[in-house]
This record gives C-alpha cells, sequence and structure tokens, in this order.
C-alpha cells in the first residue's frame, strides 16, 4: 500500500522548504534551478533541518490553539 499525502499540495511544498533549506545552507546556489539533492551526505543535514522547521511550526500551531 503506498502511501499518498492528505493533501496533494503537500508533496510540492515539502520539496519547496527542501529547496530553500539547501539554499539557506549553501548547497545550491539558484532555486530555479530544481535539481533535486542526490548527495547522500546533504540529504541528512537538509532532511533534520526539514524534521526541525516541521516540529517548530507544529509546536507554534499547539501553542496558538488555545
Amino acid at each position: 500500500m503506498a502511501r499518498k499525502p492528505l493533501n496533494p499540495n503537500a508533496a510540492k511544498a515539502l520539496e519547496e522548504m527542501k529547496l530553500e533549506i539547501a539554499n539557506e545552507m549553501g548547497l545550491i546556489n539558484d532555486l530555479n534551478n530544481m535539481n533535486p539533492i542526490n548527495n547522500i551526505f546533504t540529504a541528512g543535514p537538509v532532511g533534520g533541518m526539514m524534521t526541525r522547521n516541521l516540529v517548530e511550526i507544529g509546536q507554534k500551531q499547539l501553542i496558538n490553539k488555545d
């Protein structure tokens, strides 16, 4: 059974987040060049930063949910 995002735009948003974080980390110079990150040595740090950002967003949403 293949997993699909609940929101079809979620995959696109995560891809954009990945490219933005890679750009912030200096791994890519041009966000218009939509080449995926294929190097395993850069994928780990980018994935870790994505996870941190997603957790931070979730925490802010829980705090503001009152």
